[in-house]
């Protein structure tokens, strides 16, 4: 199991792509222009990969002095329950403490807010809807030292 981190320039971002597409709008029903938003160049992109093939994809987006927002998470479904989302968020993690980052906040489907919690991500303000599909907003203080 590996992660890689690169830009939208990089040819791992057509893979990524491929991810969030047959996750979040194949899978979900979510309309592409939705998934597809046009921040994508302004995030840094992640790639799960297990013996060289894509299963999982995210973003991370800097928003503030130290805070950096975890967008656009999906593992492809035959390999959701086995640990790779968990692997994936916690390489994430150390990228963003490395960047120099102190909090960590995304926007989580309500179904795998237990997920995050897990990770230990808490829950902040009520249920919303976002793309047709209740999310919460979460968060969690990373210390680098």
């Amino acid at each position: 199991m590996s992660v890689v981190f690169f830009r939208v320039d990089s040819p791992f971002f057509s893979k990524a792509i491929q991810i969030r597409r047959e996750v979040f709008v194949q899978e979900q029903g979510i309309p592409e222009e939705e998934e597809i938003d046009g921040r994508d160049p302004e995030c840094e992109h992640v790639l799960l990969e297990e013996d060289g093939r894509p299963i999982g994809a995210a973003r991370i987006r800097k928003i503030g002095d130290g805070i950096y927002k975890v967008e656009r998470v999906a593992v492809l479904r035959e390999k959701r329950g086995k640990g790779f989302g968990s692997f994936m968020m916690k390489e994430i993690e150390r990228r963003i403490i490395f960047e120099g980052g102190e909090k960590i906040v995304l926007n989580a489907q309500f179904h795998v807010k237990g997920f995050y919690e897990r990770l230990g991500y808490k829950q902040v303000g009520e249920v919303f809807v976002e793309a047709g599909i209740p999310h919460v907003r979460m968060e969690k203080v990373v210390d680098g030292k």
